[in-house]
C-alpha cells in the first residue's frame, strides 16, 4: 500500500481502497472495546466538535487528560529539556493534576553500563528506567517532552500507560522537525 501515490483516494469517501490487507471488520470490532471507545471520544470531542486548530498541544493534553479523567500524569524527559519540562509540570499541577516527572538521566547508569559497545563512562539516558519509574508511580497518562530518538521507542515499549508527545527533540530546528521538511521543499 502506496497512499501517497493513489489516485482515486477512495477511502476519503468511506470506501476502502483494494490495496488494505487488514481486516476491517477486525479494525471496528477493536474500536468498540470499552477503552478504545473511551479514548476515540475523548479525542473527537476535541477535533469533531469544531475546537481543532483553537488549542495549543499542551491545552489538548489538559483538555484530553480531563475528559478521560485521568489525574496521575507522568513527564518523562530529557536532562536538556528540565526547564521546559518544570513549566508542563507546574502548568498541568495548576490545572488539578498530581504529577510525575522523571529524567532520562535516572539511575545515575554509566553509558557503558547501559550500551555494550561504548566506553563512555559518562552518565546515559536511561528511558528504560523512566518507564519503570513511572511504572511504578502507576501514572494514567505520560507526556514525553524531548526524549532522543532510540530512547523514545524504548520508552514507549515499555511504558504501560497511555502516552503522547508533547515536545519532539530536533536540535537543529528548535524542535520543530517539521521546519526541516519546510527547507527541503523551498531548496526544490
Amino acid at each position: 500500500m502506496n497512499c501517497i501515490k493513489c489516485n482515486t483516494k477512495s477511502c476519503r469517501t468511506t470506501e476502502p481502497c483494494h490495496a488494505q490487507k487488514f481486516d476491517a471488520k477486525e479494525i471496528l470490532r477493536t474500536y468498540h472495546l470499552p477503552e478504545n471507545m473511551k479514548i476515540v471520544q475523548a479525542a473527537a470531542r476535541l477535533v469533531d466538535q469544531g475546537r481543532a486548530g483553537t488549542l495549543s498541544r499542551l491545552q489538548e493534553v489538559i483538555e484530553f487528560s480531563k475528559t478521560m479523567d485521568f489525574q496521575r500524569i507522568g513527564i518523562a524527559y530529557c536532562f536538556g529539556m528540565e526547564k521546559e519540562a518544570a513549566l508542563v509540570t507546574t502548568i498541568l499541577r495548576e490545572s488539578g493534576f498530581k504529577t510525575f516527572p522523571v529524567s532520562c538521566t535516572t539511575g545515575g547508569f554509566k553509558q557503558s553500563e547501559i550500551n555494550s559497545g561504548s566506553t563512555i563512562e559518562k552518565v546515559s539516558c536511561n528511558p528504560l528506567a523512566q518507564a519503570g519509574q513511572l511504572n511504578a508511580e502507576s501514572v494514567d497518562f505520560t507526556i514525553t517532552v524531548g526524549l532522543c530518538l532510540g530512547h523514545d521507542i524504548l520508552f514507549s515499549k515499555y511504558i504501560k500507560s497511555y502516552s503522547t508527545t508533547l515536545i519532539v527533540k530536533d536540535r537543529v530546528h528548535d524542535h520543530h522537525p517539521e521546519a526541516a521538511l519546510s527547507l527541503i521543499k523551498e531548496l526544490n
